[in-house]
């Protein structure tokens, strides 16, 4: 955890912010647009905050793109996002790999189109010896999924059952080797994870907010920031009082 004393910045600050990126669609509906209108608001979004949380010293972003159950909307609505997708990455990959940024996907891309799933691989690539903050994208990603394919993966690897503990199986995650989250933030209202990170936020702190996703600006995130720093953090431990 780092800490800024006496220049202004929250005093207690998360290494790792997750964040589900939540009411893009209600944001454009109050508004009288189209939903899609929403969605690339919420892309142009993410450079700002990113550019935030390396000012905070956070050192892990991990921001919640394509769940494994958004393939359930409509057909049309899935095609424009992996088109936005798209271009995102092919329009910010060069800017993020010169400023130091290290792209991971996690997720997987099965179904992906293959053009998609191929200049993910690339600015992953790029970007892997970058060191000044790393950005995680779930990207078509199940907290479940990931947990049942890091069994897999520890099964084919001849782990004996047996012997698979916790401190295994993380190894087996696509988050290894990485810290786990300290803080989730979820905008838009919801208050739940929506098969987020259930593995790696076993012990995170939770932090809900109802503005919409495409509005949340950098002081809404230097408040979630401080909030945390309120928290007590006892995983499981008993303190004194």
């Amino acid at each position: 955890m780092s800490s800024h004393p006496g220049n202004g910045l929250p005093a207690r600050v998360p290494r790792h912010v997750a964040i589900v990126m939540d009411g893009n669609g209600r944001w454009a509906q109050a508004r009288g647009l189209p939903r899609p209108a929403g969605h690339r608001a919420g892309t142009e979004n993410i450079r700002p905050i990113l550019k935030s949380c390396v000012e905070l010293g956070i050192e892990v972003l991990t921001i919640y793109a394509f769940s494994t159950e958004n393939w359930q909307r409509p057909e049309e609505e899935v095609g424009f996002l992996f088109a936005l997708i798209g271009e995102v990455i092919r329009r910010e990959t060069e800017e993020l790999n010169r400023n130091g940024v290290k792209v991971r996907h996690i997720g997987s891309t099965e179904g992906v189109p293959e053009d998609l799933a191929r200049e993910i691989e690339e600015a992953v690539s790029l970007t892997a010896h970058n060191d000044r903050i790393t950005l995680n994208v779930a990207f078509n990603y199940g907290g479940r999924r990931e947990i049942v394919e890091a069994v897999r993966k520890a099964a084919r690897d001849g782990v004996d059952p047996v012997a698979l503990d916790e401190a295994t199986l993380d190894r087996y995650m696509t988050t290894a080797g990485q810290p786990d989250p300290d803080l989730i933030i979820r905008t838009g209202g919801e208050m739940r994870l929506s098969n987020f990170l259930i593995w790696q936020a076993a012990y995170a702190e939770y932090y809900s907010t109802p503005t919409f996703w495409p509005d949340f600006g950098r002081d809404d995130l230097v408040a979630a920031v401080e909030a945390y720093g309120q928290r007590q953090r006892r995983f499981g431990r008993v303190t004194a009082s």
